[in-house]
């Protein structure tokens, strides 16, 4: 048999694989703390953590248990925390008014993470009216129940303003309006918040994965939001997207959901030179969770194997619920 360089025998790659000290060498890939954002939910008037049953492990934190989520957070080496902010049911109205109250529950969320923590972990906050409507879509609607963009940006701008005030680092638009980052790069710059970056939620899909989202902020939808998430046949218009948010000033830019848009990730990651985000969201949370219970999968190998994926089709940065434990165990 041949031994000419590059061939079988002479070329047995399996010489890289042989030890778990080999393997770790040559690693293309690696993960690290500062690669993670942790989502939390904070949920206002509550006296104990509020399980979510469909993402075991995680809750709608009171305003305590936040503080000493991000703390931990924090010293684990976790780049940043994502906050959602999920008010009383009797708060909720068709404009979202909640999600632009100076004492709103994520304004005071802000707050209480900056005081705790400072600017030690990237405070991020979502920008968006859904937790805050009656209707529970992204926007405000007009007179025949469709989600008005214009009008909706009107509000972005407002909830941009307040976000900043209460002292977050970065804001995550993530309702999907045509405009949003650019009406809210200039809502910024005029109330003298010319520091706070905009994170672009640029390609996010009308996934069937957000499920137990719905559950964790209280949503009161009605309906669905596929005429405004993109539709997840689509890629070029991932790419439309991303050069819009580019050019209204985005500073980081997202794909959500990770694992079922590896291909949009890395195509976007190929095209850019900001960062880039993903979002593993409750779903893929879940999925892996639920497995894990019945047995049927191995749950920290799967977690790693996930996250590694993401880091390897092009993401710098990774949202995801498992942040604070992963972290801890790099």
């Amino acid at each position: 048999m041949s031994t000419t360089y590059g061939t079988f025998p002479g070329s047995r790659p399996r010489r890289l694989r042989t030890t778990p000290a080999m393997r770790r060498m040559v690693a293309e890939h690696r993960l690290h703390p500062a690669d993670l954002i942790l989502p939390a939910f904070v949920r206002e008037g509550a006296a104990e953590p509020v399980p979510i049953s469909a993402m075991p492990g995680v809750v709608q934190h009171t305003r305590d248990t936040l503080r000493k989520a991000a703390l931990e957070a924090r010293e684990a080496g976790v780049a940043g925390i994502m906050l959602f902010g999920v008010p009383e049911e009797a708060k909720k109205d068709a404009l979202g008014t909640a999600g632009t109250d100076p004492d709103g529950i994520l304004q005071v969320a802000i707050r209480d993470v900056k005081a705790e923590v400072g600017d030690d972990l990237v405070i991020m906050s979502d920008l968006c009216l859904d937790e805050y409507t009656d209707h529970g879509h992204c926007g405000v609607l007009d007179s025949e129940g469709r989600v008005d963009n214009d009008a909706t940006l009107e509000r972005y701008a407002e909830m941009a303003q307040v976000q900043a005030d209460a002292g977050v680092h970065v804001v995550g638009p993530s309702g999907m309006m045509d405009g949003q980052v650019g009406v809210i790069r200039d809502a910024l710059d005029q109330t003298g918040h010319e520091d706070v970056s905009v994170l672009a939620y640029t390609a996010k899909y009308a996934s069937a994965f957000y499920g137990p989202f719905r559950e964790a902020v209280g949503s009161s939808l009605q309906g669905d939001r596929k005429t405004y998430q993109q539709d997840p046949a689509n890629l070029r218009e991932s790419m439309r997207e991303l050069a819009l948010d580019l050019a209204e000033g985005a500073d980081m830019v997202m794909v959500k959901p990770a694992l079922p848009y590896l291909d949009v990730l890395a195509k976007v990651a190929d095209a850019v030179d900001v960062p880039v985000a993903a979002y593993q969201i409750s779903g893929e949370y879940a999925m892996v969770e639920a497995a894990a219970a019945n047995g049927w999968i191995d749950r920290d190998r799967a977690i790693m194997e996930a996250l590694t994926g993401i880091k390897r089709a092009g993401a710098d940065m990774i949202l995801t619920y498992w942040a604070t434990e992963v972290a801890q165990q790099l």
